[in-house]
């Protein structure tokens, strides 16, 4: 009877083994099968899980996007960490060791001396202050609700610190940069750097049927009738036809908002940076996620039951080539070319600094020299 049973086992073991697969299988692809129903049903395209750290998921015209959020410790009298930074590749340090990293800053952290064509960059910062230095000889100190938009064009080297003026508490700072391209017919343009300074920005609050609070920011585009800060003459955002949009949106507990309708074949993604989700249109979304929206309805975003921000990108794509090598961003590899041959040879223009990480004082003083106005 005992070998009986063997026999048994070993004649059915590859039916058994064959029965779990494909209830297994059955399990988790008829959720996966109705959720992609329930996404079409609710006006989303896709959803995407964001990494720890890194660059997120973008779409034409937009390149690149990265969300900075480090706490720094107190700060010592060169306006770095008061901390050793053993265990740290100082350098190339994107760590996270302790809740933060010095990225390419060796002292204080940051992003010294590098040269970017071809594109755009638009910082935009929650908190925290950036000292930028640029090889055309401006500068900036901004910060804590600000935000640069600089046209790299034809070329420009720039820096990029975060010094730290807290000599008592800790020295969080919490940034997004945006990598926007330019149209071929501008990516030689005249670089220049542009200020929205805080109060310059339009926040419009709103209410909905329980007196829950939405506030939307408008760093790029239109809503209600509301207009963010005119973006650089030669950005692609500059045609109000092209549909750039770059909010932020900050949701209290439960509340409800919609956002508006817009024409088909505009991009549109939402990315949760803050709080623990939302729902749209009933299909519940964690934070760390990336939604694809579709853009012809109207969407209904609810809060969940902590306060909740997240980003939108929003904008009709170039639908141009795009060849990328590192800082420069053109349309063809002989372009990349000669973006490295002009550089090589012309540093694009002068660096006037005496450090390639310069930072700007120990007072705490917002200030942009040779910003041009738009």
């Amino acid at each position: 009877m005992r070998n009986k049973i063997k026999y048994i086992n070993r004649k059915n073991f590859l039916k058994i083994i064959t029965n779990i697969y494909f209830a297994i299988l059955t399990f988790f692809n008829f959720p996966y099968a109705m959720r992609t129903k329930s996404m079409i049903k609710n006006n989303l395209f896709d959803i995407i899980k964001l990494p720890q750290t890194g660059t997120w998921n973008t779409n034409d015209p937009f390149l690149f996007c990265v969300h900075h959020h480090d706490i720094y410790p107190k700060a010592n009298n060169e306006l770095a960490p008061d901390e050793k930074l053993i265990g740290r590749e100082i350098g190339n340090d994107f760590s996270n060791l302790n809740g933060w990293s010095m990225y390419h800053g060796k002292k204080i952290p940051g992003f010294p001396r590098h040269p970017h064509r071809g594109f755009e960059t638009i910082t935009i910062v929650e908190k925290g202050l950036i000292d930028h230095s640029d090889s055309l000889g401006n500068s900036a100190r901004y910060g804590d609700g600000d935000v640069q938009w600089l046209t790299a064009g034809d070329g420009i080297e720039h820096s990029e610190m975060f010094p730290l003026l807290n000599k008592v508490g800790s020295n969080p700072i919490n940034f997004f940069q945006i990598w926007i391209n330019l149209k071929s017919d501008n990516k030689r343009v005249k670089p220049n750097f542009s200020m929205f300074w805080k109060n310059q920005i339009p926040k419009i609050i709103e209410f909905d049927e329980k007196k829950s609070k939405i506030e939307i920011e408008l760093i790029a585009g239109e809503y209600k009738n509301n207009n963010a800060p005119n973006p650089p003459t030669d950005s692609w955002a500059s045609d109000k036809d092209n549909y750039v949009n770059i909010w932020k949106i900050s949701l209290d507990s439960n509340a409800n908002w919609k956002l508006p309708k817009v024409n088909s074949g505009i991009s549109r993604n939402l990315y949760i940076y803050s709080g623990t989700g939302i729902s749209i249109n009933n299909e519940a979304i964690n934070i760390g996620n990336m939604i694809k929206l579709k853009t012809n309805n109207e969407i209904l975003i609810k809060g969940s039951y902590a306060k909740t921000k997240v980003l939108l990108l929003q904008a009709k794509p170039i639908n141009e080539p795009v060849v990328k090598y590192g800082p420069f961003v053109m349309n063809t590899r002989q372009e990349i070319k000669e973006a490295f041959d002009d550089y090589n040879n012309t540093s694009f223009g002068n660096w006037d600094w005496n450090e390639n990480g310069p930072v700007h004082g120990k007072k705490y003083k917002k200030f942009a020299l040779g910003e041009i106005k738009n």
